[in-house]
């Protein structure tokens, strides 16, 4: 197996299909749904800002929303595409010659309907997110790279794709061998990437909502699913339209009532989240708190989690951080240099 091959053909054609995603807008397109998502949230965040003496464009705005270009596109995918092959066919063809063994011939996902693949793959990529969040924070040496996520002192929406390069390689390594091992395929993980971005860009925004209201769009979103038969659900056989919306209503119902009192335990939330970014950790957590991507119920099992009282206002950052660079070039260089703040 020719691994430069793999490597060539996953970066060949990258300049073509990023012209394809800008002039072709459709419902597969990652480059205008980043755009969707942000502006969404960034309607929020003038019409029901949390912190309502924090500018709209607060500080390093615009340097955060290059950053989620920079992220998503120029280093996200292409990663995925090119690198991701090359790291999944090695595995893969170590394990065939180790235990004569074909990983992805013989998944079990292969054919399990399309719901069950995106809860698995959904679970699974931010269990390995959520561990790789906690070894930016433990290791020293990850951590001076993680320190361009923690530099936000105002937070808003575009804070959630500001990081380092460096970040992007080691989550992409770690978290995309067990997906595509799983047979977690690009239209699947398409599906699993918008939905985590949406909740990414919900946790840093300036907003605060109420578990009933989130566990209603969740059961909203989910009735949709049911309705229409979407990802494979097929418990209704061609409903009509006012059973389809009854459905949605249901769902709707029971997600904002049923689901709501617990939504900030399962999921992350810009009220937990806050605390992750706190300049003052507790002493006995030194090493951070609340490391959950999408999902809070991790930092629940393992004892991570801390919100002590609302953190609208408390203090964002880390010390020294008023002698962290404050440019993109100057930031993507940092955690090189031997002379470290």
């Amino acid at each position: 197996m020719n691994y430069i091959e793999i490597f060539k053909n996953g970066y060949s054609g990258y300049a073509n299909y990023l012209w394809q995603e800008i002039t072709n807008p459709n419902w597969h397109n990652y480059f205008y749904w980043l755009i969707l998502v942000s502006l969404f949230f960034f309607f929020l965040e003038i019409f029901f800002p949390w912190r309502k003496k924090q500018p709209l464009l607060r500080k390093d705005f615009w340097l955060d929303a290059f950053y989620m270009f920079f992220n998503f596109f120029l280093f996200s995918l292409i990663i995925y595409n090119a690198a991701s092959d090359v790291v999944v066919n090695f595995f893969n063809s170590l394990i065939i010659n180790v235990v004569n063994f074909d990983l992805q011939a013989s998944n079990p996902l292969r054919t399990a309907p399309l719901w069950l693949i995106l809860i698995i793959g959904f679970f699974v990529r931010d269990f390995v997110q959520w561990w790789t969040h906690r070894l930016l924070h433990r290791s020293s040496f990850l951590w001076e790279f993680h320190k361009v996520h923690h530099s936000v002192e105002e937070m808003g929406f575009a804070a959630h794709l500001r990081y380092h390069w460096m970040e992007t390689l080691v989550y992409r390594t770690i978290e995309y061998i067990p997906l595509a091992l799983l047979g977690i395929g690009l239209y699947d993980f398409f599906i699993i990437h918008i939905f985590t971005l949406a909740i990414g860009h919900y946790n840093h925004s300036n907003i605060t909502v109420s578990g009933k209201v989130t566990g209603g769009i969740l059961g909203f979103l989910i009735g949709v699913v049911v309705a229409t038969s979407g990802f494979d659900v097929h418990l209704l056989d061609n409903p009509p339209l006012w059973q389809q919306l009854l459905v949605v209503l249901t769902w709707v119902v029971f997600g904002s009532l049923v689901i709501g009192p617990v939504m900030k335990i399962i999921f992350n939330s810009p009220e937990m989240h806050i605390w992750h970014h706190s300049y003052e950790l507790p002493e006995e957590k030194k090493f951070g708190i609340n490391f959950g991507i999408s999902l809070a119920i991790w930092d629940y099992l393992f004892n991570t989690a801390y919100v002590p009282k609302e953190g609208r206002d408390i203090r964002l950052g880390f010390p020294g951080i008023s002698k962290f660079p404050n440019s993109f070039l100057d930031q993507i260089k940092y955690g090189f240099k031997k002379n470290k703040n």
